[in-house]
């Protein structure tokens, strides 16, 4: 007995020299153990009662794809690792919302954080059914429907060092997490061990290594493994889906009846069953013919009429439509002005909510693909090891600066020669000429190099 003592001890203590226990994986995932985690079945509603009835969902979601999907990118190698961080940091700071100064200081580390020259994307297509402006819009689509992105990487198994082949997107709302069967609560390890699409009677599933899953912060943790996926932005507006297409099925329903049902009755003499009987035929056969006289009929007594419904008038379906499309639309970062909407729809105001569209919906999410893209797809390819893509908003209509006021503080720099030429050049995006006449620092509209003009100004009589 104090040999099996002693030989436990042992192996405690060689277990515990390993290191600290990784308390956060045994707390949300110890119950597992090589299982499924929590499939959530409403991450399939918002696509079907979502994106694939609803029009206000469709219509943001599009809208957001197609702009995504328009934002030019380039590929670059990195040439000084501390300007990217700076100017990361610039663009978070600011919201790309930046002063002229600013601006030029943002253009400045660019020149330094990449090389001049981009390079061509490593994959003409991502695949045979797509191109790549389709699976970006795919990819925004799945993110904002679902709060995840699965990115199937095929490559050869066989050859050491492979390129990828063909890049997929996995309908994220069929995806599920399993967790590895002997998880390790005393590493830092990976405890995703692969993930399984689960259609109908198809369980298919995908290597770790080969999918690249980018999603949204998810703040609801629990042993099932449900902070392991990404947390749909929808979510929160599922109610306001189901009233929306409510509201929707009421509206219809009232076109076809024709406005509200109620009881006709006899006023001073009750009516009979046969009469109330024949009454009602007679108004369906009004209702079916569509003649100039079909509408007019006589009875032989007072009727009176008793409502049972609301009209549409009374229920007002559409100003909950629209209280429900601007809820969609603030849980989907986007603004109800952008929605053909009529009210607060001013000139001003819709200049300002495109850029704040760009600033919160569209850059974040491009980030996160960027990431992605940088960190676990370009290193695959040979010569992609030190490159990064980046997605450039400041090419967009919505976020270009104002010129005139660019030019007029450039102006005054210039002359002063706080600037020389080329990075005049470089601040209102022009190429470099490499010109050393360029680069020289000038004052006055002379021309002047601003060595002679200091030894002018010393020179004056005074």
């Amino acid at each position: 007995m104090q040999k099996n003592t002693s030989l436990y001890r042992r192996v405690m203590n060689a277990i515990f020299d390993r290191g600290e226990k990784n308390k956060f994986n045994e707390a949300f995932l110890q119950g597992i153990g090589g299982g499924l985690t929590l499939y959530d079945p409403t991450r399939i509603e918002y696509l079907e009662k979502g994106y694939n009835i609803n029009s206000t969902v469709f219509s943001l979601i599009n809208i957001m794809a197609t702009k995504t999907s328009s934002v030019p990118y380039y590929i670059k190698d990195i040439e000084d690792k501390q300007a990217v961080k700076r100017l990361e940091m610039l663009e978070k700071a600011t919201n790309f919302n930046m002063s002229t100064q600013q601006h030029i200081k943002s253009l400045e580390l660019k020149e330094k954080a990449y090389s001049k020259s981009d390079k061509p994307f490593p994959m003409e297509k991502p695949n045979a059914n797509q191109t790549w402006s389709e699976f970006i819009s795919l990819y925004k689509t799945f993110l904002k429907l679902d709060g995840n992105v699965y990115i199937y990487i095929l490559k050869p198994e066989l050859r050491e060092g492979a390129e990828p082949s063909q890049v997929y997107l996995l309908p994220s709302q069929y995806m599920q997490i399993v967790v590895k069967n002997n998880v390790d609560f005393l590493g830092v390890e990976n405890p995703i061990d692969h993930y399984m699409l689960t259609y109908g009677k198809s369980y298919i599933d995908f290597k770790a290594d080969n999918v690249i899953h980018i999603k949204y912060a998810n703040p609801n943790y629990d042993e099932n493994g449900a902070h392991l996926y990404g947390m749909s932005q929808l979510a929160a507006a599922l109610r306001n889906i189901q009233s929306s297409n409510e509201a929707t099925d009421l509206n219809i329903k009232t076109l076809q009846n024709g406005g509200a049902f109620g009881f006709l009755h006899g006023k001073s003499i009750p009516l009979s069953v046969d009469q109330a009987g024949e009454i009602k035929d007679r108004l369906k056969e009004m209702k079916a013919d569509s003649g100039d006289l079909s509408k007019i009929t006589a009875v032989s007594s007072e009727l009176g009429f008793l409502r049972m419904s609301l009209t549409a008038d009374e229920l007002k379906p559409f100003e909950y439509l629209k209280w429900d499309a601007k809820q969609i639309a603030n849980c989907l970062i986007w603004s109800d002005k952008l929605l053909n909407s009529d009210e607060g729809a001013k000139y001003d105001n819709v200049g300002k909510a495109e850029k704040w569209v760009i600033v919160n919906n569209i850059v974040p999410d491009l980030r996160l693909l960027e990431e992605a893209l940088n960190d676990k797809f370009l290193p695959l390819f040979k010569g992609y090891e030190n490159s990064c893509i980046k997605w450039d908003v400041m090419e967009l209509p919505e976020m270009q600066v104002d010129m005139e006021t660019l030019t007029s503080w450039l102006n005054g720099a210039l002359d002063r020669g706080v600037l020389n030429r080329e990075e005049y050049r470089t601040a209102i995006n022009y190429s470099q000429t490499d010109l050393d006449e360029m680069k020289q620092f000038t004052v006055t509209t002379n021309t002047m190099n601003l060595k002679d003009a200091l030894e002018d100004d010393l020179n004056m009589p005074q």
